[in-house]
């Protein structure tokens, strides 16, 4: 096994060996540039790690790799056009960098070319991965239109909530981790499991985001603190304040989340503040802490070895413990 920064560097070596510039040079340059911008190579490394984990080369694994980071990264770039989004990792979005068109259609090729790579795998192996990338992407897409509904609904549920990250996020990372447990021929058993970790995982992971978006530290969290309340994100913190502010406190929510404000330090400081005082900032810990557990449950089924089971408790942990 690697260390996570080993896998990271195997795979954007692999990355940029992939993502050479070819002709229409306005199709193909949108595309080398977005797999540029870098981010974690969270996805990737997971499915590069899951293969070793289930006893085969992380190798075989580098194209299902690939055609989950080309996914993900085709995404983004629709997603950034949906929400007019000027900045992507703090660089130009391709939309503004190029135009709407060109995003659009170098978008487009990346979704055929993320299936492609599955193209280099045996017949079997293939319809696995073609199978289950099909279903994931379409959740994915399900995802983004729960998400875009809800800007416009004030009775969202906690829920509606919940399935709208499991689909816009947390599926994505189970798919990349049974992606890799399919190329290592692990038992139907075992992909699923580790599919149901990634699932969990995933959903601990996007609930801590909401959470560091509101309380997290500006110098290290890499995105405006309190982005979503700017833009009036019914998150779990939101809906869980709601659930348990009196009622002056719920009506001044839903009034702030209704309205445009001048100041925005003014709305954050004082959203952030029913947050605290109605319990909803330690409901949200508690859900991170009881999704990371179910998560860590799924791995006393895995038929992989204790030290293998507690590398993956590690890497979990690690994504849970961010201060930022």
């Amino acid at each position: 096994m690697l260390s996570i920064e080993k896998y990271q560097k195997e795979f954007v070596a692999y990355l940029e060996q992939y993502s050479t510039l070819k002709e229409p040079k306005n199709l193909y340059e949108p595309i080398q540039y977005i797999l540029g911008l870098g981010g974690k190579r969270l996805r990737p490394v997971l499915t590069l790690m899951t293969t070793e984990i289930f006893n085969s080369d992380y190798n075989k694994a580098l194209d299902a790799a690939l055609s989950i980071e080309v996914f993900h990264n085709f995404s983004l770039v629709h997603d950034d056009i949906m929400d007019d989004a000027p900045l992507r990792r703090g660089k130009e979005t391709v939309h503004e960098k190029w135009d709407v068109n060109t995003g659009i259609l170098s978008g487009d090729a990346m979704l055929i070319m993320a299936y492609q790579l599955f193209e280099n795998y045996e017949a079997s192996t293939f319809q696995s991965l073609a199978k289950l990338f099909s279903k994931t992407a379409i959740e994915v897409c399900e995802g983004q239109q729960y998400d875009v509904d809800f800007e416009t609904r004030n009775d969202v549920t906690i829920p509606e909530y919940l399935k709208m990250i499991e689909y816009k996020t947390a599926v994505l990372v189970g798919a990349a981790m049974k992606m890799g447990a399919i190329v290592a021929n692990a038992s139907e058993t075992d992909q699923n499991n580790i599919y149901e970790f990634g699932r969990n995982l995933g959903i601990a992971f996007q609930l801590q985001d909401d959470y560091l978006d509101a309380f997290g530290n500006p110098e290290t969290f890499g995105k405006q603190v309190g982005g979503d309340i700017i833009e009036n994100k019914k998150t779990y913190l939101y809906l869980k304040a709601l659930a348990f502010s009196n009622d002056d406190n719920s009506s001044k929510l839903r009034n702030l989340f209704n309205t445009t404000l001048e100041d925005n330090d003014v709305k954050i400081h004082t959203v952030k503040e029913i947050f605290k005082i109605s319990g909803a900032s330690d409901a949200t810990k508690k859900e991170i802490k009881n999704y990371t557990n179910k998560a860590f449950l799924v791995l006393e089924s895995l038929d992989i070895s204790d030290e293998k089971k507690a590398l993956l408790r590690d890497f979990g942990n690690s994504l849970m413990n961010r201060k930022v």
